[in-house]
């Protein structure tokens, strides 16, 4: 068994599409069935199923992804010690940012560490608050940066900078001519768009709303969606009041196709997550002093916008 077979395994794994994976980790169809198809014979296992054109795993394969997973982790980290060595000339770092900080502060900084490493591979990955903790402590990725609260002992949180949380409308909402707004209006004053469930911006929205004594769950909540460019979208469009980062929001307040609700809402940590038994690489040492190092690089405060 090499360690190619494992990767491209996780990878069909993963996608249940042989297609898709041969893409993502540059080789061809042949090759990745061929190194499936040799390693199942090797085993005498059935990893997978074959439904059709479609591909599904079986409960042999289910078991022996965790045991690949955590396989090629400790791979990765034993060529984090090694790359360490080389004084960061080269190597790799992988990242997974929950969106708003993927989009919108993050990349800033990622260009600062490649200007200063270029020899080190970045990868970013991007989710949810909830899947950049998953990834960190299944190993897939070395350090997650997220703007919701984590509650995992094995994680190491360490906050980064602040973020304020922000509730806009579209102009033609009601909420949009100034006038302030008590906690109990957002439950009887209007709909809400938000973003799913396991995204750092509701979390904290839904936290601070908690403390005011406005129950999550008596929100008219008219959509879900993934991304804050669609929440935002439909907001803008519709009668519906979202919550985003200011960072988010900055270029339509500034177009006028948002509007900033009166209503304040505390300020929010974005954090760096490590897990507290694995080792840190330089590289991602030298990442989060790059984060840290210029203020002026930190999200800015959006009061200015207050009608």
């Amino acid at each position: 068994m090499t360690f190619e077979q494992l990767s491209i395994f996780v990878a069909v794994a993963e996608r249940e599409h042989l297609t898709n994976a041969a893409f993502a980790i540059g080789l061809t169809p042949s090759a990745v069935s061929s190194a499936i198809r040799n390693l199942e014979t090797s085993y005498g296992v059935e990893l997978f199923h074959r439904v059709g054109r479609r591909i599904e795993l079986t409960y042999e394969g289910r078991v022996f992804l965790g045991e690949a997973r955590a396989t090629l982790a400790r791979a990765k980290a034993a060529a984090l010690v090694l790359s360490d060595l080389g004084g960061l000339q080269k190597g790799e770092l992988v990242v997974f940012a929950s969106q708003t900080i993927a989009s919108y502060w993050l990349p800033a900084m990622l260009m600062r560490f490649k200007i200063r490493y270029p020899g080190i591979d970045l990868r970013l990955m991007i989710g949810n608050t909830t899947t950049a903790a998953k990834a960190v402590l299944d190993g897939l990725a070395e350090v997650g940066f997220v703007e919701g609260s984590v509650d995992e002992p094995a994680l190491h949180v360490q906050p980064l900078a602040e973020d304020e949380l922000l509730v806009v409308v579209g102009p033609r909402h009601p909420w949009a001519r100034g006038k302030p707004i008590a906690p109990t209006e957002l439950v009887s004053g209007t709909k809400w768009v938000m973003r799913e469930r396991g995204s750092g911006t509701r979390s904290a929205f839904e936290a601070a709303i908690s403390n005011l004594g406005i129950v999550p769950g008596d929100l008219a909540v008219a959509l879900e969606l993934p991304s804050n460019e669609a929440v935002i979208s439909a907001a803008r469009e519709g009668l519906c009041a979202t919550v985003v980062s200011g960072a988010v929001a900055a270029p339509l307040l500034t177009q006028g196709l948002l509007v900033k609700v009166r209503f304040s809402l505390p300020s929010r940590q974005f954090a760096i997550l490590r897990h507290k038994q694995r080792h840190s690489s330089r590289a991602s040492l030298a990442l989060e002093t790059i984060c840290r190092e210029d203020k002026a690089a930190e999200v800015q405060n959006w009061d200015d916008w207050a009608l």
